[in-house]
């Protein structure tokens, strides 16, 4: 049976389903717009820092350990962040706060290369990151409708993806032809910005949103899931993000280093994979909406698979030594593009299956997860993957996280699961 919307001019003025203004209200806008700047201070950091760690003589394991405690204090923040955001208040600013965490320490990478130093500003911009990503996550889903909330989580998606794609591959393009204080002052400029944007979610629509974001601890829609979630309910989709996202930070983290002296072939890789993710993020988050459950888990799975074994092949053949041949090249960016694509459908599909098992009453608690299993991978693969590099070298590491990935699989069954029923 086919939905009808009313004409846009009324969306846009008139709030949906259970009273929220949707996808065209200004909070949701709003939250948007504070994603896609914000969250630049994030996407263009996370390979400059170990890049950088690099050049003060750090090597592979010592970068890794920059992204790691990133991702740690990222983790225990979040372990916090549904307590702090239904009872503290934290709907209204845990946004904006954890931008300037994140954006204000920025600028204090350019004065050393000394890894202790880089470790402990990477910690702080940890908490900040982490405050971010549950309140984001927890936002989309809460200012829409349930009918909307596949495509809410897509666009949340595309904010997220969007400026990775110049913004991966544009830092460090900037920090190598203008230098690496020029870089990390902009990005930190960015996350400040979105701060900004993102304390007037709570003004926005005539205060139509402040009902939701109070209600944080009570469901606001009448039948749904209570925040009681079984814990076996995430446990598959949480594994499934884990490792995932273990492939995805050992392509960003370690890519360029390889490559640095190839910088066109970094960064290309860099934007095609951000470009894949934001495609796959957004193509599964419009056929949830349409079908009203998931269906790209498995095959999202898959695509990851394809593209690590393909980027596997392009650094085992390149060996770190020389300039690539045609061969090399077009290894390593197809499968930094294809995988790009899984990893997106991956992530709207595990996020999309959290919520709708926790219900609205528990989206704090699935949002948390959620990232945990995404931030905690990350974490979990820069330092694991960059041992590994120093023992084997990186064809052999990432050969280890295709086979690991393919093993997953099985658990991409759970997919299937279709959206609560909403009742108004």
């Amino acid at each position: 049976m086919t939905r009808s919307h009313p004409p846009s001019s009324a969306r846009s003025a008139t709030p949906l389903g259970d009273g929220l203004p949707g996808l065209r209200g200004r909070g949701f806008v709003l939250l948007i717009a504070a994603t896609a700047i914000g969250l630049c201070g994030f996407a263009a950091v996370l390979p400059l820092v170990p890049l950088w760690a690099t050049r003060g003589g750090a090597g592979e394991f010592g970068a890794g350990v920059t992204t790691a405690a990133f991702m740690l204090t990222t983790v225990l923040t979040q372990l916090r962040m549904p307590w702090l955001l239904d009872h503290a208040g934290g709907y209204r600013w845990a946004y904006p706060v954890g931008c300037l965490v994140m954006g204000l320490p920025t600028p204090l990478f350019s004065a050393t290369t000394d890894l202790g130093p880089l470790v402990a500003v990477s910690a702080v911009r940890g908490v900040g990151f982490g405050m971010v990503t549950v309140a984001g996550t927890a936002l989309a889903a809460r200012l829409v409708p349930a009918e909307q909330m596949g495509r809410a989580t897509g666009y949340y998606g595309l904010a997220v993806g969007v400026p990775q794609v110049l913004i991966l591959p544009g830092g460090v393009g900037l920090a190598l032809c203008l230098g690496f204080d020029t870089a990390f002052w902009l990005t930190g400029l960015c996350s400040v910005a979105g701060a900004v944007l993102s304390a007037g979610v709570w003004f926005a629509d005539g205060g139509r949103n402040r009902p939701a974001l109070r209600g944080a601890g009570r469901s606001r829609r009448p039948g749904a899931t209570g925040a009681r979630v079984p814990k076996s309910a995430l446990a598959a989709p949480l594994v499934l993000m884990l490792l995932t996202a273990s492939a995805a930070s050992a392509l960003v983290t370690f890519v360029a280093i390889p490559l640095e002296g190839v910088a066109w072939l970094a960064s290309g890789a860099l934007a095609l994979y951000a470009l894949g993710v934001v495609v796959g993020r957004w193509s599964a988050g419009s056929l949830h909406d349409r079908q009203g459950r998931s269906l790209l888990l498995l095959p999202g799975m898959a695509v990851a698979v394809a593209g690590t074994v393909l980027t596997t092949a392009g650094l085992w053949w390149h060996g770190g030594v020389g300039q690539p041949g045609v061969g090399t090249a077009s290894l390593v960016l197809s499968g930094a593009a294809v995988f790009g694509l899984g990893f997106g459908a991956v992530q709207n599909e595990t996020v999309t299956l959290m919520l709708n098992r926790a219900g609205p009453a528990g989206f704090g608690r699935a949002s948390a997860v959620w990232n945990i299993g995404y931030d905690g991978g990350a974490g979990a693969g820069a330092v694991g993957l960059g041992l590994v590099i120093q023992s084997l070298g990186y064809g052999p590491a990432f050969a280890l996280t295709a086979a690991a990935l393919a093993a997953a699989l099985p658990l991409a069954r759970v997919g299937h699961s279709p959206r609560p029923a909403q009742v108004v």
